[in-house]
């Protein structure tokens, strides 16, 4: 009823201003310029930084729209006006292909693998495996994890030829797999006919508890995106967990795919783990100079995101009521997502937060998407284009006022590359980190300093990297004022 009786007032204001004032008709070749303009100079976390953004710099729009007509376009408008250090805020050519929440699929043979130059050699590689997925086509084969290939169709996989070979090649092709010592590559004589198929991937790749002692520790390994959907899925391995009793919780995210997602998503994560701080504020938002004062006098609330009751009107939460939580984010030249590092802040005033891996970006600023309109709403938007705006427009701020544009260091420093030559079997002790961790969680012992990549072995290439996403940051939804 609300937002009914806000069409309504926008509506009929713009139906006043229409027949009241004829003094001002914007130019139609510059109704995207203004746009993005506007935006940026109503809700830019850096406007007060950029100087052709301030409300002083033009005293008409006449005088704005010839600033306008000096880029060439749009996109190199939005792109002058950021600050050099952002690489967040993005412009959207084609609005209609946003918010689609669908699940994770690929046309993929379900092998996960990673690449390394041949000791000894200066073109040949060697490919070992990481990762055999679920219900995929390599998971019928006999191929496992810690194993080595070095031949695709019996071609030698070199520098140059590995990637056409495994990634952009046929969809069916036979990996010829050696034995590797740590030096030498000893070809034997197994063959893995492998074919590439559409599939659908589970949220949860792994999960499982263990008793050890007074410990039920609830092991999940989260290989996906921190989409709605997935996050939802997450509510049913929480119930396998709480039916466990499980009162410690590994969340390993080495394989994640990561990428942006919206803040709500990673409070419903958070009181999956939680669930015993229901409506005590999670994230606070801070705008900037220009859009924070305005929140407080008017939407005070809306700047709080608080840890909700239910994860939809019809469903609970399977809540663990969690006082410690330990997240692996080792993985090649991966330091945690933006989600994972606003869960990290949000919940640490709260519960205890382990983090094993390496120091973590410090990915601190939210997004909202902007339309041409009014309010920058998507109801009442000029149709006559698609173009979006996705501008950083908050830092994050957790209860205790306390940000992270520096980053998370880990409580646990592990290596950048698992070692190759010990992978072990994923979800059991024979896997060296998760057995680090459980000794952890189970003895405080942090392990002695790791030695990372004794052999000095030059790592080529990594295939879940690939497909992480650009991490954009975390969006948030807001009703904003009508400032067009």
């Amino acid at each position: 009823m609300k937002n009914k009786f806000k069409l309504i007032y926008i509506f009929l204001l713009s139906l006043f201003f229409a027949q009241c004032s004829k003094e001002y008709q914007l130019p139609e070749d510059l109704v995207v310029h203004d746009f993005v303009w506007k935006g940026l100079n109503a809700y830019y976390l850096h406007q007060d930084e950029i100087a052709d953004l301030s409300d002083r710099r033009f005293s008409s729009d006449q005088e704005l729209n010839a600033y306008l007509r000096t880029f060439k376009d749009y996109n190199d408008l939005f792109n002058n006006l950021l600050i050099p250090t952002d690489a967040k805020s993005n412009l959207v050519e084609d609005y209609t292909n946003l918010n689609v929440d669908l699940p994770r699929s690929s046309f993929t043979n379900g092998l996960e693998f990673g690449i390394i130059a041949e000791p000894g050699s200066t073109e040949n590689v060697i490919g070992y495996v990481l990762q055999i997925l679920p219900n995929s086509n390599a998971s019928t084969k006999n191929i496992s994890r810690g194993e080595f290939f070095n031949a695709v169709d019996g071609v030698q996989l070199t520098r140059d030829n590995f990637v056409d070979l495994l990634i952009n090649g046929t969809s069916n092709f036979d990996l010829s797999m050696v034995n590797f010592d740590g030096t030498n590559v000893i070809p034997n004589t197994k063959t893995i006919s492998l074919e590439k198929e559409n599939y659908d991937y589970d949220s949860v790749f792994l999960e499982k508890t263990f008793n050890i002692g007074t410990f039920n520790i609830g092991y999940v390994m989260y290989n996906n995106d921190f989409s709605k959907a997935a996050i939802n899925n997450l509510n049913t391995t929480f119930l396998n967990l709480k039916n466990n009793a499980v009162n410690k919780l590994v969340l390993d995210l080495r394989y994640n795919i990561g990428g942006g997602s919206f803040a709500r998503n990673i409070t419903n994560l958070a009181t999956m783990i939680t669930g015993q701080f229901t409506d005590e504020v999670f994230i606070k938002e801070e705008w900037n100079s220009k859009a924070q004062p305005w929140f407080e006098a008017n939407q005070p609330d809306s700047l709080l995101t608080k840890f909700p009751a239910k994860l939809n009107p019809q469903t609970d939460f399977n809540s663990l009521n969690l006082t410690d939580v330990y997240i692996i984010l080792n993985g090649n030249n991966f330091t945690g997502s933006s989600a994972i590092e606003l869960l990290i802040n949000s919940l640490q005033p709260y519960i205890n937060v382990h983090i094993i891996g390496t120091n973590t970006a410090g990915n601190n600023t939210g997004s909202i998407t902007l339309f041409n309109s009014e309010d920058y709403d998507f109801a009442l938007r000029n149709e006559t284009h698609t173009v979006a705006l996705q501008p950083i427009v908050l830092s994050f701020y957790n209860i205790n006022d306390q940000t992270y544009e520096n980053g998370f260091a880990p409580t646990i420093s592990i290596c950048p590359n698992e070692d190759l030559l010990d992978l072990g079997i994923l979800g059991e002790r024979s896997e060296p980190i998760l057995d680090s961790v459980l000794d952890f969680v189970t003895s405080g012992n942090t392990g002695a300093n790791t030695v990372c990549n004794p052999n000095n072995y030059e790592f080529l290439f990594h295939s879940i990297d690939m497909q992480r996403e650009r991490d954009n940051g975390m969006f948030i939804e807001q009703d904003l004022p009508n400032t067009n």
